[in-house]
């Protein structure tokens, strides 16, 4: 076996060992989530409370004031579009 050839299964091999214990260790490091003090929703999109998580209908009220990440800006046509979700029919602002 030559050099070469032999240092090519030694990192092949090196790089299967890392990728494997990278895969099994996947949620081992995952953040803990934390306790919902009144601040925090289950729901990544609510701001505040919101539904119950154990609700069935989790969809958040339509408007900026209800989103947890605000967006930088917002016109009638957003608006529109956020209050007429989850209908299949687009808003007619379009």
């Amino acid at each position: 076996m030559t050099t070469m050839t032999l240092k090519k299964g030694l990192f092949f091999g090196l790089l299967s060992a890392v990728g494997s214990w990278l895969y099994l260790n996947r949620n081992k490091y995952a953040p803990v989530a934390k306790e919902n003090d009144g601040t925090h929703h289950p729901a990544p999109a609510f701001a505040g409370q919101g539904a119950h998580k154990d609700s069935a209908s989790q969809v958040r009220d339509a408007g900026p004031a209800h989103m947890r990440d605000k967006p930088r800006k917002w016109d009638h046509v957003d608006q529109a579009s956020d209050e007429s979700f989850p209908a299949s029919d687009p808003p007619s602002t379009y």
